[in-house]
């Protein structure tokens, strides 16, 4: 049964995600928060395997509740919805430790997907948001420097198609895109996957794309 807390300072959000959320077998909703400060009192408190967060709510707003949340080196992982207006605040997400973002337009069965794939160590990002995301990123990056040629302890452990792999996950390629573009099984992938998180501490998919692209690793097109 996959946990989840709600935080939107929208009653009627709230209850209409709880409503899509407990429809499932495998879901239940554990609370509910108005604002930032409470989704991270009760993700302390509870435990959640995932918080749905809004971003913008009033006090602390669902980007520091995020980093604080993720800071607190808990279990819990953190989906958030954005608007396709609001890609600043999905870029800060990234930086929080966010491990999935979703459209508040999403269709029902994307935004059940997403809490299932962020619950079991997986990320997910909008397609519609992904490059878009990246992009944004990407013009937050430092300046590269001549100390930037040295190779990253971080990659030193990845194989070769490892590294391949890493690549492609940071130009926005799903699972399922590696496997047909690189002629491998699906379940290869997966793998080799879960081997460049494990290596590179990576705490899920999200975080190893920001890796690729702090190591130069993908350059911006």
């Amino acid at each position: 049964m996959t946990t989840v807390l709600i935080a939107d300072d929208q009653p009627l959000q709230r209850f209409g995600f709880r409503m899509l959320l407990e429809s499932q077998d495998d879901m239940t909703v554990v609370g509910e928060a108005a604002n930032g400060a409470e989704a991270a009192r009760m993700t302390a408190e509870l435990g959640p395997d995932v918080v749905l967060m809004d971003v913008r709510m009033p006090g602390l707003d669902g980007i520091e509740a995020t980093r604080r949340i993720v800071a607190s080196g808990g279990r819990t992982r953190v989906l958030i919805l954005t608007t396709f207006d609001l890609d600043e605040y999905a870029y800060a997400g990234l930086r929080a430790g966010a491990s999935g973002f979703l459209v508040k337009d999403a269709q029902p069965e994307e935004l059940l997907s997403g809490v299932r794939a962020v619950a079991t160590g997986d990320a997910v990002v909008a397609p519609s948001l992904t490059r878009r995301l990246l992009d944004a990123y990407v013009h937050h990056l430092p300046a590269p420097t001549e100390a930037d040629d040295s190779p990253d302890p971080r990659l030193a452990a990845l194989t070769d198609r490892e590294s391949e792999i890493l690549r492609v996950m940071g130009q926005g390629w799903t699972n399922t895109e590696i496997a047909q573009r690189l002629h491998l099984a699906e379940s290869t992938v997966k793998t080799h996957v879960g081997r460049i998180l494990a290596k590179t501490g990576s705490r899920d998919r999200v975080q190893a794309v920001i890796l690729a692209y702090d190591t130069k690793l993908v350059k911006p097109s």
